[in-house]
């Protein structure tokens, strides 16, 4: 019995360089989920994974958490395992739910090494003491306890897998734009209940707000080729010279011009394989 103790305690000491995350790597990870834009306050000098953010809703107005590692207002007690639960099941250390406008859906399938990574980058940040802000919610939306139904018709938790029959590349790029990239969150139109509508995946729609969100399969992609797709999520520009709504160009900034090339590539190759699924009645 002792000797299973003291194995336990020194497991707990020295852990396997293999287990270690790569927090270099974790920033490349981060840029590549845009988890700067949601946990940044929006205004200047505000502290990067400070949280602060306002996602306004039908159900109310979300605001993104505290996520670098100071103990009391950040998550600096949390273990790698409390932020694997988070990101692959969207739940909270203390066992509730978390509201989906926290992308736990998408998240779910990131890769179990990629997840290591982006938690060894999150140790790596100044920790901020700026409290996270607690969400404004209507009424009842705002019992996490009634997520669990919402997690049963449209939240299926669990890791990417690889699409059957394509190639390298293509698959490279739906894990980018399914699981780290998120696009669908906002690309994918919801019903009444918040949950997306699956056979219009990437279909675009509206945002809370009213605004258009782009349809990315092919049915609007098949007016620009690969070359223009590249330097509008690089640079902003569109072919005739126009520039993208505020939200986009921000992911522009934060997250798809700090694609590798060989990334970007991927991204569009798996957009270009997409069944073009027509824009919804105006």
């Amino acid at each position: 019995m002792l000797s299973a103790a003291l194995a336990t305690l020194l497991g707990a000491w020295i852990v396997p360089a293999s287990a270690q995350g790569d927090p270099k790597r974790g920033e490349y990870l981060a840029k590549a989920g845009g988890c700067l834009a949601c946990h940044t306050e929006e205004k200047k000098g505000a502290i990067p994974y400070g949280g602060g953010r306002a996602l306004k809703t039908p159900f109310g107005t979300f605001f993104g958490p505290n996520i670098t590692p100071h103990p009391q207002a950040g998550i600096g007690r949390w273990t790698e395992a409390d932020f694997v639960r988070a990101m692959r099941h969207g739940t909270r250390p203390d066992g509730a739910n978390y509201f989906p406008a926290f992308p736990y859906p998408s998240f779910t399938k990131i890769a179990d090494g990629d997840l290591r990574d982006l938690w060894a980058f999150l140790r790596t940040l100044p920790p901020s003491a700026r409290p996270s802000r607690g969400h404004d919610l209507w009424f009842f939306f705002g019992w996490r306890f009634l997520v669990t139904v919402w997690k049963w018709f449209f939240f299926t938790p669990g890791p990417f897998v690889n699409l059957q029959g394509a190639s390298e590349i293509v698959n490279r790029g739906a894990y980018l734009v399914q699981a780290l990239g998120h696009c669908g969150e906002c690309h994918t139109p919801r019903n009444f209940l918040g949950g997306p509508k699956r056979g219009r995946f990437l279909a675009g729609g509206k945002t809370p707000e009213g605004k258009d969100v782009s349809n990315l399969t092919p049915t609007r992609l098949k007016k620009w080729d690969d070359k223009d797709l590249a330097e509008f999520l690089t640079t902003g520009q569109t072919p005739d010279g126009d520039v993208p709504a505020e939200a986009m160009g921000e992911v522009i900034t934060n997250t798809t011009s700090q694609l590798t090339s060989q990334d970007l590539a991927a991204v569009i190759s798996y957009l270009r394989s997409l069944p073009p699924i027509a824009d919804e009645p105006r």
